[in-house]
């Protein structure tokens, strides 16, 4: 860890993310202790809350990838995507109902989400190489969050808040990629009888096995390489849609099927 892991400005970040999250308020945008443009410091920073999380016992299960869209790099400044870590106890059954106040600003994306039968350790890794190692394919929420305040982000800010996650929903019917092209999927997402959100595979990083070699390629680079069994959520295919109390959503992706996921309403902790 560099530094900047250690440094106080990164411990005050990690902390004011981690009582946002606990007391349900979100904290000012963290850039202002990072730095507008130091995304180390900001890894160091989801780091260190990851870290914190496996320590209190939470396991990792994956990772998943968030600005794929050029439209939405381009709104943050960035020419390339980013990366958090993805938690057991992060997973809601498909069809399940998030509890009201689990979540701060929740918005909902649908995604591809690759589960590995295999390690992919390779700094230079391709995409045979990914077409080795995925087990099979799935369709997936996402439900994205931010611990900050009005969702006042940079790169610094969201790369620091664990790449915006919150939760994810995965679909139950595998489907091995000899029997889907990804990059020509088409997705339609409603929530109740209105479609909020549409979009392809080549909407994510031109496919999402495009996003899975990048991921896969940075992560080994810095020694924490992907593993077998990792899901792997590629990135929107879509734009997100607001989740409010009592909304349902479920998206649709050619392919690969549904996934649904419903937002209890205020006051009901269910």
């Amino acid at each position: 860890m560099s530094s900047d892991a250690l440094s106080p400005a990164v411990t005050k970040a990690a902390d004011a993310l981690v009582e946002a999250t606990r007391t349900g308020v979100a904290c000012p945008p963290v850039r202002a202790l990072l730095g507008d443009a130091d995304i180390d410091a900001a890894y160091a920073v989801q780091r260190l809350n990851v870290e914190r999380g496996v320590a209190a016992g939470r396991r990792i299960v994956g990772r998943k990838i968030g600005l794929t869209s050029p439209a939405v790099q381009a709104q943050l400044g960035v020419g390339q995507p980013d990366f958090g870590a993805l938690f057991a106890d992060m997973a809601v059954a498909d069809g399940g109902t998030v509890e009201a106040g689990r979540l701060l600003q929740p918005k909902v994306e649908a995604e591809v989400a690759l589960v590995l039968g295999a390690d992919l350790p390779h700094r230079d890794c391709t995409v045979a190489d990914v077409l080795r190692a995925v087990d099979f394919a799935l369709p997936a929420l996402e439900l994205v969050d931010s611990r900050i305040a009005g969702w006042d982000i940079t790169i610094v800010d969201t790369v620091a808040d664990n790449a915006s996650s919150g939760l994810f929903v995965l679909g139950g019917t595998p489907v091995p990629l000899t029997q889907v092209d990804l990059r020509g999927v088409r997705m339609s997402m409603t929530s109740g009888d209105k479609t909020v959100s549409e979009g392809t595979g080549a909407d994510c990083l031109g496919g999402p096995l495009n996003a899975a070699v990048w991921l896969a390629s940075t992560l080994a680079a810095m020694g924490d390489p992907l593993r077998a069994g990792d899901v792997v959520l590629t990135g929107a295919l879509g734009p997100m849609a607001v989740a409010a109390p009592g909304d349902t959503f479920e998206a649709s992706i050619s392919g690969l099927g549904t996934v649904r996921v419903a937002f209890a309403p205020e006051g009901d902790n269910r």
